[in-house]
């Protein structure tokens, strides 16, 4: 069930490009699937008019508390990213559709995240651990800058990396890493730019692996109303807001 709840900031670390930020809420938490994006309000932002889709980083149904990890590419994420301990934030949240899990414990899963892509596999990292997995995370950047918060995806799993430049990890793309060579995985879960993601697709498919990638379409209501991030799929158009924004790649036209 869809919730609008104000959010406290409680927590926040600042890596330069982008920031992480844990707020907390009065209100019990609705069920939220791994994959699955919120809305935010940015208050105080003139030119920004529509509330700014974020993924969902991290979830504790506990203490009611989400953690988001946002890069500062305009001005509605820089405003968000300049929210000070204690300030509200208004949200909607769940939205869209998340990852499907294995049935299977003893299936071998990989989690391939490209630049600010890592966002919402950290939650799924948690819940496939959870569900007796043991995750690998394949994690790529331009450089060792792009790559943050290691130490926490590391207590969840086993971390890859690959950079660009060769200053972290392995040097090259995430497909050039020897994983792929090296281990046979069942199911691959991926996040990161589009072109990223269906370089993975074409390794995937080219191995008979089962894949399902999450899209970032530009989204405006984050409903399926305005019909700005539809995404061409066997079925025809769909709205990557309201049927993904998680889709297995045999669905997509790539």
């Amino acid at each position: 069930m869809k919730q609008i709840t104000d959010f406290k900031l409680i927590e926040k670390q600042d890596y330069g490009r982008s920031v992480w930020l844990r707020f907390q809420s009065e209100k019990a938490l609705p069920e939220i699937t791994a994959g699955q994006f919120l809305q935010v309000r940015i208050d105080g932002s003139p030119k920004t008019y529509l509330r700014r889709p974020i993924s969902i980083h991290d979830v504790n149904s506990e203490s009611n508390e989400i953690s988001l990890l946002v890069q500062k590419v305009g001005e509605g994420t820089r405003h968000l990213a300049d929210t000070k301990l204690g300030e509200m934030v208004n949200m909607v949240l769940p939205l869209g559709n998340g990852y499907t899990l294995p049935d299977d414990k003893d299936e071998k899963v990989l989690l391939v995240g490209g630049g600010i892509g890592i966002a919402p596999l950290f939650y799924l990292g948690k819940m496939l651990k959870k569900k007796g997995l043991k995750p690998v995370f394949l994690l790529g950047g331009k450089t060792q800058n792009d790559l943050i918060r290691l130490e926490e995806y590391r207590k969840i799993g086993e971390v890859l990396v690959t950079t660009e430049d060769g200053s972290l990890g392995e040097k090259g793309f995430v497909t050039q890493h020897s994983v792929w060579k090296n281990e046979r995985f069942d199911k691959v879960y991926v996040c990161g730019p589009k072109p990223m993601m269906k370089a993975v697709f074409a390794v995937t498919k080219e191995n008979s692996i089962w894949c399902e990638v999450s899209l970032e379409n530009m989204m405006a209501c984050g409903l399926g109303a305005c019909l700005c991030c539809v995404e061409k799929t066997v079925e025809g158009n769909t709205c990557v807001c309201k049927e993904g924004p998680v889709f297995n790649t045999r669905r997509l036209l790539w």
